[in-house]
C-alpha cells in the first residue's frame, strides 16, 4: 500500500475521530461517573469493538451492510437499545457510583466496563458507516490482498481512536473527581450520566428513522 494513502487515511481518521460521537460521549459519561480506571477500561472495550467491525468489513460483511439498509438499521437499533438500558441502569442505581478518591471499580466490575465499551463500539453506527463507505476508497487494487489492506487501515483508525478516547476519558475523569466529591453532586452526576447515555440511544433511533 502506498505510503501517501496511509498518510491521507490517517489524516481523515484524525479529523473524524476528533468529532465526538456516541462512543466518546459514552466514555465521558463513564469517566465522570466512575473515574479514570473505568473510563480507560471502557476505552479498551470500545477499541476492541471497533476492531471487530474492521474484521467483519475485511471478511466481506461490510458489503452486506452497504447493500442492506435493514441490516444497518438493525445494528443501529441494537446499539440504541443497549445505550437505553445502560442509561436506565446508571440513572436508577446509586450504589454503583464511586467516591472521588476511589482507586477504581471493584474487580467484579472491570470486565463489565470492558463489555459495556465493546458492545457500544461494535454497534457504533458512526464507525460502521465509515468502515463500509469511506475506508474502501483508500484501498489500492492490485497490491496486497484487499482484506489485509482493510485490516491495516482499520488498525490505524483503532490506534488513533484509542489515543483520542483515552485523552477524553482522562480529562473527563479529572472533572468528575470534583463533581463526585460531595454526595449531592455524586447523585447529580450519576443521574446526568444516565440521561446522557439514554439520550445517545434515543439519538440513534431518531437518526435511523431519518435515514
Amino acid at each position: 500500500m502506498a505510503p501517501e494513502r496511509l498518510i491521507a487515511f490517517a489524516a481523515v481518521a484524525v479529523l473524524l475521530i476528533a468529532v465526538p460521537g456516541p462512543s466518546v460521549l459514552f466514555i465521558i459519561s463513564r469517566a465522570v461517573s466512575f473515574g479514570r480506571r473505568v473510563a480507560l477500561l471502557t476505552v479498551l472495550g470500545n477499541s476492541a469493538g471497533e476492531a471487530v467491525q474492521v474484521a467483519l468489513v475485511a471478511l466481506g460483511v461490510g458489503e452486506l451492510l452497504e447493500r442492506s439498509a435493514l441490516a444497518l438499521s438493525a445494528m443501529r437499533l441494537v446499539g440504541a437499545a443497549y445505550l437505553l438500558y445502560l442509561g436506565y441502569r446508571t440513572f436508577t442505581s446509586r450504589s454503583e457510583i464511586l467516591p472521588a478518591k476511589s482507586a477504581g471499580p471493584p474487580p467484579a466490575t472491570k470486565w463489565r466496563a470492558i463489555l459495556d465499551g465493546s458492545l457500544v463500539g461494535i454497534t457504533n453506527p458512526k464507525t460502521a458507516v465509515f468502515f463500509v463507505t469511506v475506508l474502501p476508497a483508500f484501498v489500492t487494487p492490485g497490491r496486497a490482498a484487499l482484506p489485509l489492506q482493510i485490516l491495516a487501515l482499520g488498525s490505524i483508525w483503532v490506534a488513533i481512536a484509542l489515543i483520542s478516547d483515552s485523552l477524553w476519558g482522562m480529562a473527563a475523569a479529572r472533572a468528575g473527581m470534583w463533581l463526585r466529591s460531595a454526595p449531592r453532586r455524586r447523585i447529580l452526576v450519576q443521574r446526568s450520566s444516565g440521561i446522557v447515555t439514554a439520550g445517545l440511544g434515543v439519538g440513534l433511533v431518531v437518526s435511523g428513522l431519518r435515514s
